[in-house]
């Protein structure tokens, strides 16, 4: 968290980019305790927060699950004047879309139940015989262990049973299953499956038939959290894609990673393979290391003197600075610690290159770790948050309740902060793999980022500090404090002031930090508001010099699409792996 100096810089801001009033309205160094504006606007604001977060979606439950199966089966049933059965095997094929079977069914109603396997007669008679013979085991049966599906074809009751339990092992296929006769196509009902499978198989088939449903359907997806039953039923076209499933866990609905909002989905991506990749592997080996002379292994030199020597089998001796034979070093050539030759070619321009790859290597290496640390420790953080979340609902809330003999129902505004600080901690974290890849060329766009950014770092410090370290005065505190109607006053207006400063910062990155103008300002829709050009204090300064990335010469590089490796300004293919420019 941030110093006492930092928080007091940062509260007496003049100017505030992310409301209306100034920022002394919210915080006088007088009286913190003093939040005039929640009785004016707080109930305006509040309306358009509940109309931004309205959800585009629902979460389903098994029960919801199957009571939607049966209102589509239910449907299709009735207007097409067909069995249940068929209706289900007909929005099997359809992906559980009620009207592309409508659609087709009324252009054309042949082919669909040709395509599917919906046969109006028996494409085989029995004969009046007392046995017939199983079209697989070739065995002859009665009647009565005999079953065929709607085509006619004979098999007995144990080839069916071990034809669909070899079906059910392979999986969801086995809900169009066809008769086993290679030349034909009829389905295999639900009534027979019913009928002749085993237990097992059954609760099989009832659970892949469950799951089409979600997994068919292009409007409803599983919550990818582990051991999560929910799904969710998305209204495409609505707004974002973040939603938040009953078992808390958060993801995006269009790439199904964690939520991730202000980032796009593409950024997302590219930050995940980024973490992942051996891209910065490569640039940290070239970074810190240097070959080996005569086996080319990697050598990192942490400590001690210029004096290599590389490991078994090679046990070549060498200078660190020169790459030469340690047998043409000594005193005359500046000893242990120092090498004359390696000055002498440095002059000459004989290590330009190779010390130029390297300082550029580590330049890349060190802009990743900037912002690859805090995307770490802010998702770091906000596990923290979740688990005094947990603690704050279970533990604390029912302690504090009694010390201040206030009901629980009136301490809400404690888990409304923690869950503000929740939600915030994981923008924040996204921020910084929106920073990462935000054009270096582009400074006004950056200074107007990073300058967001720690203003809203900035608000969240303030709110996690009030919750976490002002509460527990009231928590343990002997004599409890008498003045908890002014904690809960500042803990409300700080919750109010920091989900005003986040959810700035996501309009403005979603919307591209179009707020600044080409020319390398603000426009006037961001001046007016206080833009990064703005009259802050010191404070300001703070917190967008923290969190912005370190600086970078981009007249004298370029960076790389593919691996974003630092390449020099004349190269015409990355150095690291050789993507065209």
């Amino acid at each position: 968290m941030d110093s006492e100096d930092d928080m007091q810089d940062a509260n007496s801001v003049e100017d505030d980019y992310y409301s209306g009033d100034t920022a002394a309205d919210y915080y006088s160094d007088d009286d913190c305790g003093d939040y005039e504006f929640m009785d004016n606007d707080f109930d305006d604001y509040r309306d358009i927060v509940a109309k931004h977060q309205q959800k585009n979606y629902v979460v389903l439950n098994e029960a919801d699950i199957r009571q939607r199966q049966e209102d589509d089966i239910t449907t299709v049933s009735t207007v097409l004047s067909i069995s249940r059965v068929a209706a289900s095997i007909l929005l099997c094929h359809y992906h559980w879309s009620v009207s592309n079977v409508h659609e087709a069914w009324f252009a054309d109603e042949d082919r669909v139940r040709k395509t599917v396997g919906l046969l109006e007669r028996p494409v085989v008679k029995f004969s009046n015989a007392k046995e017939l013979t199983c079209g697989i085991c070739f065995e002859s049966y009665p009647l009565d262990r005999i079953s065929t599906a709607a085509c006619g074809h004979p098999f007995c009751s144990t080839c069916w049973r071990s034809y669909m339990r070899t079906s059910m092992d392979g999986g969801p296929g086995c809900l169009m299953l066809r008769c086993p006769d290679p030349s034909c196509c009829a389905v295999v009902s639900q009534d027979m499956i019913s009928l002749l499978a085993s237990d097992e198989d059954k609760e099989k088939y009832a659970r892949y038939l469950l799951r089409s449903y979600i997994e068919d359907n292009r409007k409803t997806k599983w919550c990818p959290a582990p051991g999560c039953e929910y799904a969710v039923e998305f209204v495409v076209g609505s707004g974002g894609f973040d939603v938040a499933c009953l078992c808390s866990y958060g993801f995006c609905w269009n790439c199904t990673e964690e939520a991730h909002r202000p980032v796009d989905c593409g950024t997302v991506e590219k930050w995940i393979m980024k973490n992942s990749a051996e891209s910065e592997n490569m640039n940290w080996i070239l970074a810190n290391s240097k070959p080996c002379p005569k086996c080319k292994r990697p050598i990192e030199k942490n400590q001690g003197c210029m004096h290599m020597t590389c490991t078994p089998p090679c046990k070549f001796e060498f200078c660190w600075l020169c790459l030469g034979a340690w047998t043409d070093h000594g005193e005359r050539t500046g000893g242990f610690y120092a090498c004359n030759r390696y000055e002498a070619a440095k002059q000459e321009g004989a290590y330009d290159e190779t010390e130029r790859r390297r300082e550029m290597a580590k330049n890349s290496l060190e802009r990743y770790t900037h912002y690859y640390e805090r995307w770490a420790t802010n998702q770091s953080s906000r596990q923290k948050a979740l688990a005094d979340l947990h603690q704050m609902q279970n533990v604390h809330l029912e302690k504090l309740s009694d010390r201040q003999s206030q009901p629980e129902s009136q301490l809400k505004f404690i888990t409304e902060a923690w869950l503000q600080i929740v939600e915030c901690r994981r923008v924040l974290k996204w921020t910084y793999a929106y920073g990462y890849y935000l054009s270096e060329d582009e400074h006004a766009k950056r200074q107007f980022f990073e300058y967001l950014q720690g203003e809203a770092e900035a608000g969240l410090e303030r709110l996690h500090q009030c919750a976490e370290k002002d509460l527990q005065n009231y928590l343990t505190a002997e004599p409890p404090p008498n003045d908890f109607n002014d904690f809960r006053t500042k803990l409300a207006g700080l919750t109010s002031v920091t989900r005003n400063y986040f959810e700035n910062l996501v309009r403005a990155l979603e919307n591209g930090l179009s707020d600044v103008d080409t020319q390398g300002g603000c426009s006037k829709t961001a001046s007016s508001k206080g833009g990064a050009g703005g009259k802050g204090k010191s404070g300001r300064g703070k917190a967008a010099s923290k969190t912005g990335g370190p600086s970078r010469n981009s007249d004298d590089s370029w960076c790389c699409d593919q691996c974003t490796y630092h390449n020099s300004k004349t190269s015409t293919t990355c150095d690291m792996c050789h993507h065209g420019r």
